[in-house]
Order: C-alpha cells, then structure tokens, then sequence
C-alpha cells in the first residue's frame, strides 16, 4: 500500500488514483490544473481514469456495480436504478423526485436495501437527491450486498459514545449518519419551523452543498454572504422577530475560514425562538466547541475525526439546554436510525481510526499555524484565510482550552494566472476533500463552483484560490514543498 506522505499522488501519471490508497477511499488525485478542469467539464481522456471520488458525487466503482445489477434485475431497458440504504430513504427519495422530474417513479425492496427505479429523463433529479441528501449506500455496504453478506445491527452507538466524550455532552444527545450531508438534511428536517413554510438563513459563504441542502429540501434560504456590520446587524433584526426556521453558519466558513460573531447571533435566535446550527467540520470538535451557543451542532466525521480518508459519515448533536431540545432528539434519533444509518462495517472502520484524533489534531494544528503564518508572509502570496488570521476574536470565543486553529487554509497568489504552474508544481497530494493525515490540496473553487465562477468571484471567492488541508508531515517539509513550488510563482 502506497504512503501518500512519503510518496504523494501528484504528478499527471497518478491521476485518477485513489486517495488514500484503499478501495474505500474518499478523494482522488486531480494533479494538474487541466486535470480538473477535465474533471468538471466530464472529458473522457480525464474521467476513464478515475478509479474513485468524493462518494457523493462521484459513483463509486463497487456501486455502480450495484446499481448495473439491480438494472438487470427489476429495471427495464429506458429505466435507471439507484439503490438506497432504507425503506425510509427511498420513499423520501420517491416523493421528491417524482415531484421535481414530474413523472412517476418505482421503488421495490433489493437484497436487503432499497431500489429507486426512475425513467431515464428523471435520472440527473435522482443523482441530485443522492448527492445532496447524503442518504448514500457506501462502497463497503455495497460490496457486501454484492457478495450476498450484508450485514445487519449498529455500532453507531459507540461512535456517539466516543463523540460525547470530546464534546462534553450526553451520548443520548449524538447522533450518528451514514455522511455529513445526511446529518445536515436531517438537521434541516428536524427544524418546528420548516413545516410551517418558513425559510432558513445562511450566514457567511458556505460550502456549497449546505446552501443547496437548504434550496432544494426546505423553503428557501436567505444568503448573508458576510456576516459583518450593518448586514449583520439587520439580519439580527429579523431573526428576533421570528422570521427564520432556523439559522445555519459553519466555524469556521469553508474556504474563506470566516468566523462570525455567534455570541451575537445566539442572542438573537433565543429572542426570536429560533434554533441555531453549527457546523464545525473546518476546525472539529477537539478545536471548537460550538455547542456553548449553537442549540444543535452537525458535522463530517469524514475529515479530521476519521484522518484516514477511507470511510465516509457524518454526525449531529443537540445542546441539553436548548429551548429545542425534545424536539430535535426525536427527529434526529429517528433519521439516524431508519433513514440513514451508518453502515456497521463503516462503523467498524471509525471506531479504529477515532483512537487517534486528539494526538493527531495537536500536530494538525501546529503546522497549520505555521503554514498559515509562513505563506502570509511570502512575497508570491496575496492573502492568506486561516483562523488564526481572519477574525480571530470570534474564532476564540468558541475555542476549546487546548485546542487550536485546525489544518485548513487557503491562499492566493500575487500573480493568480500563474497559480496553474504553481498547483502543477506542487509535490503534495492533490484531490477534493480535507481532514486526512497527508496533506491535501486542491483548487477550491473550481472543484466546488465551476458553473458558477462569476457568482462566487462575486461573493469574494477567487476562482484561483488554493485550499491546503496540512497533514501530519514534518513542517520542515511541508514549507520546504511550498517554498519549491512556489519559486514558479
């Protein structure tokens, strides 16, 4: 098996490979800058190499296997089949994409999960409720289904256990799903509000899908791009006087490192009776503790709290204290047990990799720190967004005692038509996502944005920015790699 932090994926004969290197992994080398702009545009020259991806967005190799099979058995030839983990999903899935695509669709029972059977024309609304729900089969899950050894029980509960311990709460109080995108789309579900018709508010850019989750599940979302002065101000207006289901922000943003004022803003959510939601996946829970104002928290256990990159999942908790509490719990508890649970080998596989995460985040962020200080003071650097950097005051009024500022950052260069070169030069590891134990780079904005650049440049996101996710490796190394890479600046 391939060490990715002694022999990183980088150069243009490692595209397509798996990162880490595991059946089960969660990102895939893009090495160049073409490379991904291949990607996004689905080139043939760059996709036929593909031997994984990001499990939400690209279809894993074991489960389009899945999906071909369940074809050939309940499907007929115009029709495509994707195949879900429960009976609640599926039914989920059935009424909205029926309504999207207008037409009817099927579902029926498939060796122990469930078959989504869609006419060909509704299939891009289905791969949008599998993207953007999180209510996925995982490659492990779907192997198992294949080989006819799908395993039955839980051991979610231990997962929550191990969680209650870092976040200072009730096990009761952690709820455990199949992705992080599945936890938030049960968060959003769970809000009183939503079914009375109310929208939601976003506060400062975020990562895309938090924004979609709220377009196509909810009612609607209000957008606050940047959650400073009188915009800020305003929006504390209308959420006292009730307006919102809820309001959501990630600490810190995701990729600008945002922090935005919470303390003020969970001062106006218990005026106006409305729950606060925090996603913490930037920075995690051995950094932050975002439930000393959040009413409820979600988050990826994919990145910092797994490291190894090789199991996807997802977590939510709810503040003891929170005037939404019961409320929460229920929905909650529910989702994660008949909706989208974690699948018991994925289960297995996280347990094994949480032993090590308090150990491995104290290096994470010592050398994000560096990294972060270090590049803001290259002369080819134009900004750099890193919490140590970017509004610290607020990072710090929800940092744990001991913790830190986390190992992801992005930065800009002086001259950004040369961040091409400087990406391509790069010798790190190069591919979508964060959290893993080697260093991870990607071109931020053009991964997640690429049909909408000229919005996100807009909102102050530059379509050349570069998103570090620093590894475990010496940072000797790590700045003697960039200061290489960098000289083609």
């Amino acid at each position: 098996m391939r060490d990715l932090m002694a022999e990183p994926a980088w150069q243009e004969e490692d595209l397509g490979v798996p990162l880490p290197d595991s059946p089960h992994a969660c990102s895939v080398c893009l090495p160049t800058w073409e490379s991904v702009i291949g990607y996004e545009e689905g080139r043939d020259k760059v996709v036929r190499r593909m031997r994984a991806g990001y499990p939400r967005f690209f279809k894993h190799p074991t489960v389009e296997q899945l999906f071909a099979k369940a074809k050939s058995e309940v499907a007929t030839e115009h029709e495509e089949v994707l195949v879900l983990p429960t009976r609640e999903s599926v039914q989920r899935a059935h009424r909205w994409v029926e309504r999207r695509a207008e037409t009817a669709i099927r579902i029926t029972s498939y060796n122990g999960l469930q078959a989504l059977i869609v006419p060909s024309k509704a299939l891009k609304d289905a791969n949008f409720y599998w993207r953007f729900s999180g209510e996925v089969v995982s490659s492990r899950q779907a192997q198992d289904c294949l080989d006819g050894n799908l395993r039955e029980g839980t051991k979610s509960h231990l997962i929550s256990r191990a969680l209650s311990k870092i976040l200072g709460t009730s096990a009761e109080d952690v709820f455990v799903f199949s992705s992080g995108m599945a936890a938030a789309s049960a968060m959003l579900r769970a809000l009183p509000a939503v079914k009375d018709g109310k929208k939601t508010l976003q506060l400062e850019f975020p990562y895309v899908d938090c924004l979609k989750i709220q377009e196509l599940f909810g009612n609607g979302v209000v957008y606050l791009n940047e959650a400073t002065g009188g915009s800020l101000d305003e929006a504390l207006q209308r959420i006292r006087q009730g307006e919102f289901a809820g309001v959501f922000t990630e600490v810190p943003s995701n990729p600008l490192l945002r922090t935005v004022d919470l303390k003020r803003v969970a001062e106006a959510c218990n005026e106006g009776r409305t729950p606060l939601i925090v996603d913490d996946s930037t920075s995690g829970p051995f950094n932050l503790d975002v439930l000393r104002f959040a009413d409820a928290m979600t988050g990826s256990l994919t990145k910092w709290i797994s490291g190894a990159g090789d199991v996807m999942a997802g977590m939510a908790a709810v503040r003891d204290s929170s005037p939404f509490a019961e409320t929460l719990r229920q929905s909650l508890s529910l989702d994660s047990t008949k909706t989208s649970p974690l699948y018991i080998a994925d289960a297995e596989v996280l347990l094994s990799n949480l032993h090590s995460y308090s150990k491995r985040m104290k290096t994470v962020n010592e050398n994000g720190a560096a990294l972060a200080a270090w590049l803001s003071e290259h002369p080819a650097v134009a900004q750099v967004w890193h919490p140590s950097l970017v509004q610290t005051d607020h990072y710090h009024a929800v940092m744990r005692k001991d913790g830190g500022y986390g190992g992801l950052l992005s930065f800009v260069l002086k001259a950004e038509k040369k961040t091409p070169r400087v990406y391509d030069a790069l010798r790190f590891n190069k591919g979508p996502s964060f959290g893993t134990n080697f260093t991870l780079v990607c071109p931020y904005t053009l991964l997640a944005h690429y049909d909408e650049l000229k919005w996100v440049e807009a909102c102050g996101v530059s379509q050349n920015l570069l998103r570090v996710s620093c590894g475990l490796e010496p940072i000797g190394h790590i700045l003697a790699t960039f200061e290489e890479a960098l000289s083609h600046a």
